[in-house]
């Protein structure tokens, strides 16, 4: 790529150097290298909340390592735990998890000892999906190796030569179009229930390319007797460690921040989504004690 200067190896990583251009943002790195927001600015600690043009931003990607077939098509089961011996069974003797409303795939991944990506793998997760309530993940293999995850509602029947091939994208208007009657009714009740937080998809760069956004709007304010230097801030649906755009819909102006906890619903908090540090507010350059934001970030 012609504004990728280099490379460097850390730790069995592989770390682009990115010179930023004109109008990039973390979001586009992160799509357009396929990384995660989080592990970009793992690597780059003073990081400010805006990229500068000319900066140099280091972007990590796994080195390859070769192994032997029977390694590689396999991938390690995590190490047992007490929270993993508690999992039911199925069929095929896997330990199975259902998805419960606000996780993902990294809290799962954390909750039970493993990572996001041996989760992807032992379930053949599309690359950039993220998970869905009631779904039923494969979180330890069976005896007899992984097998693939019970869906998490029943599947369709072999489709015939005049029906398009199953995707990996939500159902669409013009692809139900194409089925039967029957096909139809079945999408219709399969479609997954809406939930209050808007969640839309963003233009991807290139056709093979889809990342989900969630979107809110609301008040923030500032936290309260904190003394820092760093972008932080408290969200109510976000998860711990989510990096975060906030933008100041009065003049336009955004940051972005690492959520650090949870804000409660509670007392004077029940009227804000969102609290950030002083150094953040001062980003959004906003002279009022309560301003009205739209935060965005990536689950």
């Amino acid at each position: 790529m012609p504004d990728s200067i280099g490379v460097e190896y850390r730790n069995n990583k592989v770390l682009i150097k990115h010179r930023v251009a004109p109008g990039e943002t973390l979001y586009g790195l992160s799509r357009r290298y396929k990384v995660p927001v989080d592990q970009i600015v793992e690597v780059n600690p003073k990081l400010e909340g805006t990229l500068v043009t000319g900066q140099v931003v280091l972007v990590p990607r796994n080195r390859v390592v070769m192994t032997t077939a029977a390694s590689a098509a396999t991938p390690k089961a995590p190490a047992a735990s007490a929270a993993t011996r508690e999992l039911p069974t199925d069929a095929r003797g896997n330990k199975i998890y259902k998805v419960e409303k606000g996780q993902t795939l990294f809290s799962i991944a954390r909750r039970f000892n493993t990572t996001p990506d041996a989760l992807a793998r032992l379930n053949k997760l599309p690359d950039n999906s993220g998970v869905r309530i009631g779904q039923v993940l494969i979180v330890v293999p069976g005896a007899g190796g992984p097998a693939a995850p019970e869906p998490a509602v029943a599947a369709a029947p072999a489709p015939k030569a005049s029906v398009p091939a199953p995707t990996n994208r939500p159902e669409r208007a013009e692809d139900v179009d194409r089925d039967k009657d029957k096909e139809k009714e079945t999408a219709s009740a399969a479609a997954p229930a809406t939930t209050p937080i808007k969640e839309e998809d963003r233009v991807p760069e290139r056709a093979s390319e889809i990342v989900r956004k969630v979107t809110e709007g609301g008040l923030a304010a500032v936290i309260e007797g904190g003394v820092t230097d760093k972008y932080l801030a408290l969200h109510k649906t976000a998860p711990v460690g989510t990096i975060m755009q906030v933008r100041n819909i009065m003049n336009g102006q955004s940051v972005y921040v690492r959520v650090i906890g949870q804000l409660p619903d509670t007392g004077e908090n029940s009227t804000i989504l969102v609290r950030l540090s002083r150094r953040a507010v001062q980003k959004l350059s906003t002279p009022d004690a309560r301003f009205r934001v739209e935060t965005s970030y990536v689950p």
